[in-house]
């Protein structure tokens, strides 16, 4: 049996789709019974052998950009595949580039619909080909795995996926990566190259992607935490500039609080723990999650939460977290004062973080995950 796996659209393993990714080849074993390889852009040729040394690599689209890329499946994809004999073709970012049909069984994940969220305006751009036949394609898929339930019914509502096509099979968390590492109270400042951070401070993890990461609100909610509490907490956002970041850099630069406020860009995942570790708390105020990894980082790195109501994050984080409306700046800042204010809920929001934290694995999902690959594919 003959498995390709399509790389592309995965960020190079930079993202939450490339830790998807990086997760299921690093529980590739050898089989007689399945051989896997991967295709996608010249350029990651090498990014995955560390995570899977013994599988082939076939570099395809030597035309850059979403577009070509969207083309190159429409219309190149089928003959690949047909001519490398696949039993079955597995698709890590459906989400993002699924085939248009695909001459053997095909299986996708599909992280997110943000996509589809919100008006036109506001839509995470795909392309206009891609936006066109991405309904269409996830139709025509065999077999659908949906990273929550959440994300489950709006394939049902949105693309009008038939139900018995999709599963729901929940990320996984590292958690040789994520666990508690505590902090004295006098430790002032953390170094991780190349920053440093002085504590205390707020975290936020999340690409600066306005408006669905919803960064100019988290911003106007700490300015009101600051005015109410006068505590010495920075804001620390982490994520790479995506989707009009310069909007989110100008709110920040005319807040009262500007100087407490700093971007890292993009941070590399490996040094997340440490960061996470830091923290006083972690604020999530995403308009639209498809999971919401960062909140079950944050909660196995025995770090509290706060969470915008919104799309997939009450059913990741439950009942372990405290919760706004995220087009509130003031509800916002209410937990945020909480949880710099109440240590009797900090403590109970770190304890049912940690507890929460542990339904989830990464071995659990990818062996759920090869096992559709593997029946879907005839094995």
């Amino acid at each position: 049996m003959k498995i390709g796996i399509d790389t592309f659209a995965c960020d190079s393993g930079k993202s939450g789709v490339g830790t998807y990714l990086t997760q299921l080849l690093r529980r590739i074993l050898p089989s007689n019974d399945a051989r896997f390889e991967l295709f996608g852009w010249e350029y990651d040729r090498y990014i995955y052998s560390e995570f899977a040394p013994n599988l082939e690599f076939i570099a395809r689209c030597s035309i850059t950009g979403r577009s070509a890329n969207a083309v190159w499946h429409l219309r190149r994809y089928p003959q690949f595949a047909q001519d490398r004999a696949y039993n079955a073709c597995f698709f890590p970012a459906a989400h993002r580039q699924p085939p248009y049909k695909s001459p053997c069984p095909a299986i996708g994940v599909v992280h997110d619909m943000a996509a589809y969220w919100g008006t036109r305006r506001t839509r995470e751009h795909l392309g206009a080909i891609l936006r066109v036949v991405m309904p269409n394609s996830l139709r025509r898929l065999d077999r659908i795995i949906a990273v929550s339930d959440w994300v489950k019914q709006e394939l049902i509502d949105l693309a009008r996926v038939r139900e018995s096509r999709i599963e729901v099979v929940q990320n996984g968390i590292d958690h040789s990566a994520f666990f508690p590492r505590p902090h004295s109270d006098d430790e002032s400042e953390l170094l991780i190259q190349p920053f440093s951070f002085r504590r205390p401070y707020i975290l936020c993890v999340s690409r600066i992607d306005h408006p669905v990461k919803n960064h100019i609100r988290l911003i106007r909610a700490f300015g009101i935490f600051k005015e109410r509490t006068g505590s010495p907490h920075r804001l620390i956002l982490a994520g790479k500039d995506s989707n009009n970041a310069s909007r989110v850099y100008a709110e920040a630069a005319k807040s009262a609080w500007k100087s407490d406020i700093f971007f890292t860009g993009h941070f590399p995942h490996e040094s997340l723990p440490d960061l996470y570790s830091g923290a006083d708390f972690v604020v999530f105020p995403s308009m639209y999650e498809g999971f919401g990894m960062g909140v079950i980082e944050a909660m196995a790195s025995g770090i509290p939460a706060a969470c915008a109501r919104a799309a997939s994050l009450p059913e990741t984080a439950e009942h372990a977290a405290l919760y706004f409306n995220p087009r509130d700046p003031e509800d916002m800042a209410d937990r945020m004062v909480t949880l710099a204010t109440d240590r009797v809920q900090y403590e109970e929001c770190r304890r049912l973080g940690l507890e929460r934290a542990q339904f989830f694995s990464w071995d659990r999902c990818i062996e759920r995950t090869f096992e559709i690959i593997t029946e879907t594919a005839g094995g």
